[in-house]
């Protein structure tokens, strides 16, 4: 028998508590919410908001408020300098460093040692239980994982505390087992300089047997390009020939599977999205055929929803999971075992079915051009530029998208800039084909198009090779988990851009 043989019987008694989840969703909430309260009752949060008194659900959201980041900011500071009890039971030794996607400012998410436990590691191995459910002829542990993590500094020069990325805290924390498994060794893992880390990852795996990937697919496609150039191999498979399964979440996968797919040519390849960020682990791709992902109910996550067309107004309503809609877009609001109570997590999700509750991302809360009335969020960005592709033959690497507000003809317009790994032979024939679809996806964004009156044609622009990758060095944000902002309501970032475009042209 080999080795994943074996270590698949380890995951049999999940695989069959996850049952619980196509009919029981609401019972496994409820019991989230109640020992989250009950834990959390005699911290300083807790005391102030009733915890130890609440009844269930509908006391919880009576007395306690719907929280942006703001709101919580002064209380993960006074807990980073060491204080205890004060959003979570003792002292939380871990901050999980997010940047955001629209504006330079750090969010220091806490991680506590329950966080760890029943927020992130039960999410990576309920991955494992449901690929190896899924594929009983993986011998995906009869090789090693390439995992690609960010880093991470001290914490005000705390003893034992730090602040990085959370897949740096991850790698820091995990069993020793795990390291038996898993490459590259840890302090290649955590460098901060990618473009080092890039290239000694690459040296450290290309004579290793890689079965499985995990990270964000931006990056891992880098690693992966420099394993290419050191090996001289044309394809993936030729260096690892076990490669198996990747585990991909932190971006949409969409513009990126093409180049994965020409990379990896095995008809044995999978791929798997994870919903993982900062703030926990909260859904899982469990059928290969469906691109919808599985809420995860009974982690140290209790969900609420605010729907989008209420987000913003003076009293949105709130809803519990088992108020949600199918085929309604809604901000996420999560309370968590890292203390982050009724917070605004500043994604936004669909729900494709209630039994179980299963959900697509369609975006941000603050990731979206709504500048004239079109509400166009990154789901239909995504859909466009794959329709648009498919027909022409084009490959996007990376792009963004912001409005021009009024040129010197008072023409209104939403402008892209796109950075092409294969450019269309006609860029105006893709430029038209992406409009039509976004209008087909969107009826917003069609009645604002609607005979050019209010918003004309998009506006493509080419963005130069590694524009956006040069941008995210500028900031700091090269490697890690750091995302390019896709869509944005004003034009900053692309202002950014596009002077930086223009300069490497002169």
């Amino acid at each position: 028998m080999s080795i994943t043989g074996i270590v698949r019987n380890v995951f049999l008694h999940r695989q069959k508590e996850l049952e619980k989840h196509i009919n029981d969703g609401e019972t496994l909430q409820r019991e989230v919410l109640r020992r989250l309260l009950a834990h959390a009752k005699e911290t300083e949060y807790g005391r102030n908001h009733l915890f130890g008194s609440a009844k269930g659900y509908d006391d919880f959201a009576r007395n306690t408020p719907v929280n942006t980041y703001e709101e919580l900011k002064g209380d993960i500071d006074r807990m980073r300098h060491g204080e205890r009890d004060i959003l979570w039971p003792g002292k939380v030794r871990w901050y999980a460093k997010s940047s955001g996607t629209t504006n330079d400012k750090s969010k220091f998410i806490p991680v506590s040692d329950d966080g760890l436990r029943n927020l992130h590691y039960k999410g990576g191995k309920d991955a494992v239980a449901i690929y190896l459910r899924n594929n009983p002829r993986s011998r995906m542990f009869d090789g090693k994982g390439l995992i690609l993590g960010g880093s991470h500094s001290p914490n005000y020069n705390l003893r034992d505390s730090l602040v990085g990325d959370l897949s740096a805290i991850l790698i820091e924390n995990i069993t020793p087992l795990a390291n038996l498994v898993r490459v590259p060794c840890k302090q290649t893992a955590l460098l901060s300089d990618f473009e080092v880390k890039r290239d000694r990852i690459a040296r450290e795996t290309a004579g290793k047997n890689i079965t499985n990937l995990s990270g964000v697919p931006s990056w891992m496609l880098s690693v992966l390009t420099r394993v290419m150039e050191l090996t001289g191999k044309t394809h993936l498979e030729e260096v690892w020939p076990g490669i198996e399964v990747f585990f991909h979440g932190g971006v949409a996968f969409t513009p990126y599977r093409k180049q994965y797919e020409q990379l990896i040519t095995s008809p044995d390849m999978h791929y798997m999205e994870t919903y993982n960020a900062s703030e926990g682990f909260f859904g899982l791709q469990d059928d290969p055929a469906d691109k919808s992902m599985l809420l995860m109910l009974d982690y140290g996550v209790f969900y609420e929803f605010i729907p989008m067309d209420e987000f913003g107004t003076d009293n949105p309503a709130v809803v519990p999971l088992w108020g949600v809609e199918t085929g309604r877009n809604y901000a996420m609001v999560i309370s968590t075992s890292c203390g982050l109570w009724r917070y605004v997590l500043g994604d936004t999700v669909s729900f494709t079915s209630v039994n179980p509750y299963k959900f697509i991302i369609t975006g941000r809360t603050k990731s979206f051009i709504n500048a004239f009335g079109e509400e166009l969020i990154v789901d239909n960005a995504e859909q466009g530029l794959a329709y648009a592709c498919a027909e022409t033959g084009a490959e996007v690497s990376e792009y963004t998208a912001a409005p021009v507000f009024m040129d010197d003809k008072a023409k209104c317009r939403h402008q892209w800039l796109i950075e092409f790994t294969r450019r269309p032979d006609d860029i105006g024939r893709f430029a038209g084909l992406l409009d039509r679809r976004l209008q087909e996806l969107n009826s917003d964004y069609e009645a604002k198009r609607y005979k050019d009156i209010t918003l004309q044609h998009l506006e493509i622009v080419e963005a130069r090779p590694n524009l956006f990758n040069d941008w995210l060095k500028l900031k700091g944000k090269l490697g890690g988990q750091h995302k390019i902002p896709r869509l944005s309501n004003s034009r900053d970032i692309m202002e950014q851009m596009m002077t930086l475009n223009e300069q490497s042209k002169a």
